[in-house]
């Protein structure tokens, strides 16, 4: 009977093997100084903290935490959002005047799309939809355009949310340097 559990555990835990969870570290990455290896995880906004010291780094599913997320809202704030779903990972604005002409009324809809938390160029889906309805008139046709506006907001987003990242970071590398913490080292003083 052991024999079979045995049996069963190895083969329900043999595919766990190549998924990643031990990952291998070099020396050459990693100071042996504990004092430095601390340092480099809050440099990193790697680690956790418990107590006084939270928000020393971590990683955080609410949206005031990420980076693209508030840069979008940032960057879009000349619109109202028919649909800001944080957890569904879409932003979807009302429909905005486009630079009507006396023909035509021409309004623009922008859709973001987070593909991914991390701040890269294929994290950010930009869609941007015209409606043009005839002047007086309730004829109006619908349609997703492709233009370099998508572009020049996906630019824009990701320079705000680098900049968002950069200064959290440095602001927990400063409340890190002010709490005057200091790790228990060994007797060599290692």
């Amino acid at each position: 009977m052991i024999k079979k559990i045995t049996l069963y555990l190895l083969i329900l835990l043999l595919p766990l093997a190549g998924c990643g969870i031990y990952k291998r570290a070099d020396v050459k990455d990693t100071p042996i100084n504990v004092n430095d290896r601390v340092k480099k995880n809050v440099e990193e906004g790697r680690g956790i903290k418990f107590g006084k010291n939270k928000g020393i780094g971590g990683t955080f599913d609410f949206a005031s935490s990420n980076e693209l997320w508030r840069a979008s809202i940032e960057i879009l704030d000349f619109v109202p959002f028919t649909n800001a779903s944080y957890s569904g990972g879409i932003l979807i604005t009302e429909w905005f005047d486009g630079n009507s002409s006396n023909e035509n009324i021409r309004d623009l809809k922008i859709t973001v799309r987070f593909l991914s938390n991390e701040i890269r160029s294929d994290a950010l889906k930009i869609s941007i939809h015209e409606k043009l309805c005839e002047n007086n008139s309730s004829n109006c046709s619908v349609k997703k355009i492709s233009s370099n506006l998508e572009n020049e907001i996906k630019i824009a987003i990701l320079k705000r949310a680098a900049l968002l990242e950069k200064n959290a970071r440095s602001k927990d590398k400063e409340k890190f340097k002010k709490s005057g913490k200091r790790v228990i080292t060994g007797p060599s003083g290692n």
